[in-house]
C-alpha cells in the first residue's frame, strides 16, 4: 500500500505512503524487539532487560531506535511541509486531517528520545568515544529536528486543546560526561482530561469563515462560537433548555459553569498527576544513581583496603630484602678483610723472600772473596815452588862447574839452605792459615744455609696451608678452569715432587750443596698449591676437592719429615705422587666428550665451513637488499622509515661480517703456511685438532648468526616479528665474532698484519652490531609513542582496574624474567661444557 500511494506525487499520496512506511517500520521494530509494548512505555529496568545487559545488543537497539525515529521525523516534516502556515489550517478539516496522525508521533518521539539518551549514556560507559562518534552525530541531527518540530507543534491551536507538548533543552546532553545523565529530564506529553476528541467537533471550512460578513457577527454575538465550532453541549443529554427550545435560566448557566470548572480542575489534576509522576520517576532515577555511587564508593574502599594490605606486604618484603642485603654486605666486608689480610701476608712473605735473596747474595759475595784469597795463596805457593826449583837447579850447576870454590859455595849453600828452610816454614804457615780461614768461612756459610733452609721450609708449608684454606672459600669455586688444564698442572706437580726427592737425597749425602735443593723446594710448593687451587676452581664434585685436600695434607707431612733430623731419612714422596695421579684420573673422567671428527677430515672440513659461512653471509646480504628494495616500492610513511632504519643497519653489519671473513681466511692461510713446514695443510690441521675444531665452531657461529638475523629482520619488516629478536641476534653475532678472532689469534704471530686487519674488522662488526641494536630500540620507541593509550573515555573505576591489572602483569613478567635468567644461566653452563672441546679451552699444549 505504501508503494501504491507513493505513485501519487501530489496531495495525500505522499502523506499516505510515508505514514504506511512508518507503520511498517513500527511493526518491524516490535517484531525485532518484542519486549517493547505498543505504546513504547517502559521503565528503566525493562529497558535494561530489553538489551539483556549486553553492550552489543544495546548498540544494535540504539541503531534501530534511530531508524524508527527517522521515519517519525520524516512524517512530521512532510505533514508540516504540506500545510500552508500562513493560514489558520489547524481549525480546518483538511488541516486537522493532516495533523491528527501526529498526535501518536509526538507521543512515540518523546519515548524514543528518552530511550536514545539513556542508551547512549550506557554505551559511552562501556565503549570508546571514537566508536560512538557516528551515534553522536546522528543523535545531534535528530535532536535539532525534533526540537524544532516540538516548538512548531506547540504553537498550533489544534494541539493546544489536545496535548501539552514538552520542550527539549536548549543544548543536547553531553555524553562524554557520565554525570550529565543526572541532569536529563524525560520529556512527558500530557493529555488533558475532559476535552472532546477532535472527531466529535463540528468543523468549518476556512473559506466559510472568511466569507462571513460583519453584520452576522454583530447580530449573533452569543452564538458566534457555537456557530463556528459547534456547541459543546449539542450532544449533552442533560441540556434540557436546548431540547425544549427554551432559554437558559440561571440554574442552567450555573450548571454549565460548574461543568467547565470541573473540566479545568480535572485538567489541572491530570497535569499535577503527570508532574508528580515525572518527579517520582526523576527521584527514583536519582536514588538509583546515588545507590550506584554508594556501591562504587564501597568498591573503591575495598580496593583501597586490598591495596593497603598489598603495600604492607611489599613493605615487609622490602624490609626482609634490606636485611638480606645488609647480611650480604657484612659477608662481603669480611671477604674483603680476609683478602686484605692475605695481601698483607703475601707482601710480608715477599719482603722476607727478598731479605733471604739478599742474604744469599751477600754470602755468595763473601764466598767469592774467600775463593779469591785461596787463589792468591795458591799462586804464592806456586811461586815458592818455582823459586825452590830454580834454586836447586842453580845449586846443581854451581856444584858441577865450580868445585874450586867448594868452601865458598858450601857456605853459600848453607845460607841458601837456611833461607830455603825459612821460606818453607813461611809457606807452611800460610797454608795453615789458609786452611783455618777456609774452614771458618765454610762453617759460617753452612750455619747460614741451615737457618735459611728451615725458614724456607716454613714458608713453603705456609703456601700449601693457604691453598688448603681456599678450598673452603666459595669465592674461589668459580668453575672457570678446564679439566685439561688441571691435568697438566698435576703432571707438572709430579715432576716437581720427584725432582725435590732427588735433590734432598743429594743434599743428605753432601749437606754443603744446597744450590739444587732450594729451587726444587720452592717449585714443589708452588706447583702443589697450584693443583689445589685449580681443583677448587674446576667445575666438579666433592670427590675432587677431597682428593686435593688429601694431597695437601700429604705434602705437609712430607715437608715435616724433611725438617725433622730424626725422620729425614724416612721421608717418602710416593704418597704425594700417587694422590696427584689420582686427581689426574678424576679430572680425566670429568672431561667433556670430544668432537666425533676424524683427523684426516679436519682440513677439508675447515675449508668447507669457511666457504659455507661466506656463502651464508653473502645470501643474507642479498636477502636484506631485496627486502629493502621491496619496502621502498610498497611501503610509505612511518613503516618505510622503520624498515629503512632496520634494514640499513643490518646491511652495514653484513658488510662488516664479509670483511671479517676475508681477513680470517687470509690470517688462517698465513698460519697454515708458517706452521706446516714440510708437512701438508691437512697434517697441520690434524696435528692441531683442538685449534681446528675451535675455528670450525667459531665459523659456524658467525654464519648461523647472520642467517638468523636476516630471518628475524624479515619477520619484523612484515610486522610479525619481535624487535628483541634483532637485539639478541646482534649480541650473538658480536660474541661469535669475538670467538672467531680468539680462535684465529691463538696460532697467529704477534706482529702479523693479517691479525691486525682481522682485529680491525672485528671492531667494525661490533660497532655495526651496536648500530643495529640502537636503530632497533629507536624504531621500537617511535612505534610505542604512536600506540599510546586514550584515557579520555575511562572512568575512575576503569582506570583503577587497569592499574591493578598492570601491577599483576608486572609481577608476572618479573617472575618470568627471573625464570628465564635462570634458564639462560643453565644453557650457558651446558654450552660451556659442550663447547669446551670444540673451542680447545684448557688445552695446555695449545
Amino acid at each position: 500500500m505504501s508503494r501504491m500511494w507513493g505513485h501519487l506525487s501530489d496531495g495525500y499520496g505522499q502523506l499516505c505512503s510515508i505514514y504506511l512506511k512508518l507503520l511498517n517500520t513500527k511493526m518491524d521494530f516490535h517484531t525485532k524487539n518484542p519486549r517493547f509494548p505498543g505504546n513504547l512505555q517502559m521503565t528503566d529496568r525493562q529497558l535494561d532487560e530489553a538489551g539483556e545487559n549486553d553492550v552489543n545488543n544495546f548498540f544494535q537497539l540504539t541503531v534501530e531506535i534511530f531508524d524508527y525515529m527517522e521515519w517519525e521525523l520524516n512524517l512530521f516534516h512532510t505533514v508540516f511541509k504540506s500545510l500552508d502556515m500562513s493560514r489558520s489550517v489547524s481549525v480546518t478539516a483538511a488541516g486537522q486531517c493532516r495533523l491528527s496522525p501526529l498526535i501518536q508521533v509526538i507521543l512515540d518521539c518523546s519515548h524514543l528520545y528518552d530511550y536514545t539518551v539513556k542508551l547512549l549514556f550506557k554505551l559511552h560507559s562501556c565503549l570508546p568515544t571514537d566508536t560512538l562518534q557516528g551515534h553522536r552525530d546522528r543523535f545531534m541531527e535528530q535532536f535539532q529536528k525534533l526540537k524544532d518540530l516540538f516548538y512548531r507543534s506547540s504553537n498550533l491551536q489544534y494541539f493546544k486543546r489536545l496535548l501539552q507538548i514538552p520542550q527539549l533543552p536548549e543544548n543536547p546532553p553531553n555524553f562524554l560526561r557520565a554525570s550529565a545523565l543526572s541532569e536529563h529530564i524525560s520529556p512527558v506529553v500530557l493529555i488533558p482530561t475532559g476535552n472532546s476528541p477532535p472527531d466529535s467537533e463540528t468543523l468549518v471550512e476556512t473559506d466559510d469563515l472568511v466569507g462571513m460578513d460583519s453584520s452576522s457577527h454583530q447580530s449573533m454575538p452569543e452564538n458566534k462560537f457555537d456557530d463556528i465550532f459547534g456547541s459543546s453541549f449539542s450532544n449533552d443529554p442533560f441540556n434540557f433548555s436546548s431540547q425544549n427550545g427554551m432559554t437558559r435560566d440561571d440554574k442552567d448557566r450555573l450548571i454549565e459553569q460548574l461543568y467547565k470548572e470541573i473540566a479545568i480542575l480535572r485538567g489541572d489534576l491530570g497535569n499535577f498527576k503527570a508532574e508528580s509522576h515525572r518527579l517520582v520517576s526523576n527521584l527514583k532515577g536519582r536514588i538509583q544513581e546515588l545507590e550506584a555511587e554508594l556501591a562504587e564508593q564501597k568498591h573503591l574502599r575495598e580496593q583501597a583496603v586490598d591495596e593497603n594490605e598489598f603495600l604492607h606486604t611489599e613493605l615487609e618484603e622490602l624490609k626482609r630484602k634490606r636485611q638480606d642485603t645488609e647480611k650480604a654486605q657484612k659477608s662481603l666486608t669480611e671477604i674483603e678483610r680476609k683478602s686484605i689480610a692475605n695481601e698483607q701476608r703475601y707482601t710480608k712473605l715477599k719482603e722476607k723472600y727478598a731479605e733471604l735473596v739478599q742474604s744469599h747474595a751477600d754470602l755468595l759475595r763473601k764466598n767469592a772473596e774467600v775463593t779469591k784469597q785461596m787463589t792468591l795463596a795458591r799462586e804464592a805457593l806456586g811461586d815458592m815452588e818455582r823459586s825452590k826449583k830454580e834454586l836447586e837447579d842453580s845449586y846443581q850447576r854451581v856444584n858441577e862447574h865450580t868445585q874450586r870454590k867448594a868452601q865458598e859455595q858450601m857456605h853459600q849453600m848453607d845460607e841458601l839452605q837456611g833461607a830455603l828452610e825459612s821460606k818453607k816454614q813461611e809457606v807452611q804457615l800460610l797454608q795453615g792459615s789458609l786452611e783455618t780461614s777456609k774452614q771458618d768461612s765454610l762453617t759460617q756459610f753452612k750455619d747460614l744455609e741451615e737457618g735459611f733452609l728451615q725458614r724456607l721450609m716454613q714458608e713453603v708449608e705456609g703456601i700449601i696451608h693457604e691453598a688448603l684454606q681456599k678450598l673452603d672459600e666459595p669465592l674461589y669455586t668459580s668453575g672457570s678452569v678446564s679439566t685439561d688444564f688441571l691435568i697438566s698442572r698435576t703432571v707438572a706437580a709430579v715432576d716437581s715432587t720427584e725432582k725435590l726427592d732427588e735433590a734432598w737425597k743429594k743434599h743428605m749425602s753432601d749437606t754443603s750443596d744446597v744450590n739444587s735443593l732450594l729451587p726444587n723446594l720452592v717449585q714443589f710448593a708452588h706447583r702443589i698449591s697450584d693443583v689445589i687451587m685449580q681443583g677448587a676452581q674446576t667445575r666438579t664434585s666433592d670427590k675432587l676437592c677431597d682428593s686435593c685436600r688429601t694431597c695437601g695434607a700429604e705434602a705437609l707431612t712430607y715437608l715435616s719429615a724433611l725438617k725433622n733430623k730424626a725422620m729425614e731419612s724416612e721421608a717418602d714422596c710416593s704418597q704425594i705422587t700417587a694422590m696427584l695421579k689420582h686427581i689426574a684420573d678424576i679430572a680425566q673422567e670429568l672431561r667433556p666428550p670430544s668432537l666425533d671428527i676424524k683427523e684426516e677430515e679436519l682440513g677439508d672440513l675447515v675449508e668447507k665451513e669457511m666457504a659455507a659461512t661466506a656463502a651464508a653471509v653473502e645470501t643474507a646480504a642479498s636477502r636484506i637488499e631485496e627486502m629493502l628494495k621491496k619496502s621502498r616500492t610498497d611501503d610509505t610513511g612511518l613503516k618505510l622509515q622503520v624498515n629503512e632504519q632496520i634494514l640499513g643497519s643490518c646491511t652495514d653489519l653484513m658488510q662488516g661480517i664479509q670483511a671479517l671473513i676475508l681477513a680470517s681466511k687470509d690470517l688462517q692461510k698465513e698460519i697454515v703456511e708458517s706452521g706446516t713446514g714440510t708437512a701438508s695443510p691437512k697434517e697441520f690441521y690434524a696435528r692441531n685438532s683442538r685449534w681446528t675444531e675451535g675455528l670450525i665452531s667459531a665459523s659456524k657461529a658467525v654464519g648461523w648468526g647472520a642467517t638468523v638475523m636476516v630471518d628475524a629482520a624479515d619477520l619484523v619488516v612484515q610486522g610479525q616479528g619481535k624487535f628483541e629478536d634483532l637485539i639478541v641476534c646482534s649480541h650473538e653475532i658480536a660474541a661469535s665474532t669475538a670467538q672467531l678472532v680468539a680462535a684465529s689469534k691463538v696460532k697467529a704471530e704477534k706482529n702479523s698484519s693479517n691479525l691486525t686487519r682481522l682485529q680491525q674488522a672485528s671492531k667494525v662488526v661490533n660497532h655495526n652490531a651496536a648500530g643495529v641494536v640502537a636503530s632497533t630500540k629507536s624504531v621500537k620507541s617511535q612505534i610505542e609513542e604512536v600506540d599510546t593509550m586514550d584515557f579520555s573515555s575511562m572512568t575512575l573505576t576503569q582506570i583503577k582496574r587497569q592499574e591493578m591489572d598492570s601491577q599483576v602483569r608486572v609481577l608476572e613478567l618479573e617472575s618470568q624474567l627471573q625464570k628465564e635468567r635462570e634458564k639462560l644461566g643453565d644453557l650457558r653452563k651446558k654450552h660451556y661444557e659442550l663447547a669446551g672441546v670444540s673451542e680447545g679451552w684448557g688445552d695446555a699444549a695449545e
